[in-house]
């Protein structure tokens, strides 16, 4: 019969084996695997991470240089604990450890992550836009009914200019604006960034907070924010943009259920 202590021994010998993977220069191997073996699983484990990552955030290798890039991914698969086991979280994991690590360098970097995984977020996002029952009208039901923001319409706020930054753009400080941006999925499949005004970006985060309300409650609310001397000018433009929302897809007048 085998020694009691098999199992401990061998679940040992598995976490020194998962220690020196996930940090080869740091942690030594467990005795008794020859290291052109312990190499083939070495180079085989990261290289598929890198790959992976490499796909999700082609911009933040190109602005890092292999070396840089390189160095991140390990920092990444030695010093991260993931939250699931799923292989296509494995881009949002990444983003995590950015967002978590402090000091990092370039300072835009987590948000630059965010504004490239987003996209793969909304690819795969299970959602589907509401069944649209009536063509887009005139825009009375959208100032008299409670509206609904798509789910596969995603406003966004950044303080740096994510869509901008390349290898030839990598600024030192945020702009005093933010970054207002609207990512939507199109029938079919289709996902499109486009920037939004700061009155498009604000009608669409109060019209997700507050799904009860009319077109014209939001309106009149953000008229009574801006200030605006001209209310009924200020409802006409709002109206227009509501209509522009609708016929692209973005909002949709509530269903019964939800208003």
């Amino acid at each position: 019969m085998p020694p009691a202590d098999v199992p401990a021994t061998l679940r040992d010998q598995q976490l020194r084996l998962t220690r020196h993977l996930r940090d080869p220069n740091g942690q030594p191997a467990p005795g008794g695997i020859e290291d052109r073996r312990l190499q083939v699983y070495r180079d085989l484990l990261f290289n598929n991470l890198a790959s992976l990552l490499a796909g999700n955030f082609p911009v933040i290798r190109k602005l890092l240089g292999e070396d840089g890039w390189t160095t991140l991914v390990r920092a990444f698969y030695r010093d991260h604990r993931c939250q699931t086991p799923l292989f296509p979280e494995v881009p949002r994991e990444f983003l995590r450890y950015l967002e978590a690590t402090p000091g990092i360098t370039p300072a835009f970097l987590p948000e630059l992550a965010h504004y490239e995984w987003v996209e793969l977020a909304l690819q795969i996002h299970e959602a589907r836009a509401p069944a649209i029952t009536n063509p887009p009208d005139d825009g009375a039901s959208l100032l008299d009914d409670p509206l609904t923001v798509s789910p596969l319409a995603w406003p966004l706020a950044y303080r740096w200019p994510v869509h901008r930054i390349g290898p030839g753009f990598q600024p030192d400080e945020p702009p005093p604006q933010p970054t207002l941006l609207l990512l939507r999925r199109e029938p079919d499949g289709t996902v499109r960034f486009s920037e939004l005004s700061p009155l498009a970006w604000r009608l669409l985060e109060r019209i997700g907070a507050e799904p009860a309300l009319s077109g014209r409650d939001h309106l009149l609310a953000l008229a009574d924010e801006a200030q605006a001397a001209d209310r009924d000018g200020f409802l006409a433009q709002g109206a227009a943009l509501l209509r522009q929302m609708q016929a692209s897809g973005v909002i949709h007048t509530a269903p019964p259920d939800l208003a």
